[in-house]
């Protein structure tokens, strides 16, 4: 018998998140193949009067396919992926698999040459001319992640799926205001004295409509400004390897000094490419069913009380200038249980030890989005 949850993650992803209308053709990407899912996506979207089209992956053989691809078959990669997303009107991703280190022994310059063509595809048509959502889906993996029994990841899962995100949306519209009129941001905590401007870069609310789970305000920093010390207290992966205790230190913009527990893997990530060395995306991130990191991106960039600071590429609807290969969000978190830490806009404290201590933001602290 199917999970009635189900049926109502898949009406919440054609009905609210890309908002599917008749005639549009529709991508369902699934990598790691959750047929359930994809079938009820596949009925709501015709009910929608929508057109579906199916791409089914699988980690180990995309696995196969990378460690052997030359440039020519990438760039023929990139061509055929090109096509079919150009047709497209909406796209849905659910990305699932057994082991999120199954790509760490690609090599560094296959991944690099990946993401420099069959990654455009994502960056250049699906991004800025499609409707898009992506999410993950609950299995004994991500429950291992998360140190939870299946079952409850699978309640965590479904509860923070489908929680009210219009009214996590209305409520962002406080923070977008303060965001707007704000110049300087200063960063404190352990190991953290961070500043930077977001001066007349535009501010995005994401609730719901291009992630699940979703609970985010982003921008970007002016591409020269940012200056100081971050300390991340967060796993981080990244093209297969999960990065800890990174720390980064910034003059003028550029990444000058990078640290972790593998300080010349992660170097030579932000070797890719000059981009790769500034930040394309500062966002702040306000999920209240979302407390604790489980080295899945997707997750943990929403977590209540955290922010991420993002090198690579910049969005084009918060574009600072910053162009790149890689696009790397990496999470630090202020609430007390983490270390604690400050956010000050133009010398105001407005949020502490993970909490808004503003009036006027107060309602995006978890107990008013539950």
């Amino acid at each position: 018998m199917k999970d009635p949850r189900i049926n109502r993650l898949a009406e919440l992803l054609i009905n609210y998140s890309v908002k599917l209308q008749p005639g549009e053709k529709l991508l369902i990407e699934n990598t790691g193949i959750q047929q359930e899912l994809v079938s009820a996506i596949i009925d709501e979207a015709y009910q929608a009067g929508g057109q579906p089209f199916v791409n089914l992956k699988e980690p180990k053989i995309h696995r196969s396919l990378l460690r052997g691809a030359s440039k020519e078959q990438l760039q023929a990669w990139e061509k055929y992926e090109s096509t079919v997303m150009e047709e497209m009107d909406a796209y849905i991703a659910i990305r699932s698999g057994d082991n999120i280190n199954e790509l760490s022994d690609i090599p560094s310059d296959k991944n690099k040459l990946y993401g420099e063509t069959v990654g455009n595809v994502h960056r250049n048509i699906r991004v800025p001319k499609t409707k898009w959502c992506v999410l993950r889906y609950p299995n004994e993996s991500m429950a291992q992640l998360a140190e939870m029994s299946t079952e409850a990841f699978e309640d965590f899962y479904f509860n923070v799926c489908t929680l009210d995100y219009s009214k996590m949306s209305q409520a962002m519209d406080a923070l977008v205001e303060k965001m707007n009129n704000t110049d300087q941001v200063h960063i404190t905590g352990p190991g953290t004295d961070l500043t930077f401007s977001i001066k007349d870069i535009p501010k995005i609310k994401c609730a719901g409509e291009m992630n699940l789970p979703d609970g985010e305000v982003y921008t970007a920093p002016v591409k020269d400004s940012v200056n100081g010390t971050l300390t991340y207290n967060t796993p981080s992966p990244y093209q297969g390897f999960t990065f800890q205790n990174v720390s980064l230190t910034f003059k003028d913009g550029k990444i000058i000094e990078a640290t972790a527990n593998d300080s010349e893997r992660i170097n030579e990530i932000f070797n890719t490419d000059e981009g790769a060395r500034y930040i394309g995306e500062f966002a702040i991130g306000i999920n209240p069913f979302i407390q604790h990191p489980m080295a899945d991106i997707l997750f943990d960039e929403k977590i209540d009380g955290s922010f991420h600071f993002t090198p690579g590429q910049a969005y084009d609807d918060a574009y600072n200038g910053n162009d790149s290969a890689i696009h790397w969000d990496m999470v630090h978190i202020q609430r007390e249980d983490y270390g604690g830490g400050e956010m000050y806009f133009d010398g105001e404290l407005v949020r502490k030890n993970g909490r808004f201590v503003i009036p006027e933001l107060e309602v995006l602290n978890p107990e008013n989005l539950k």
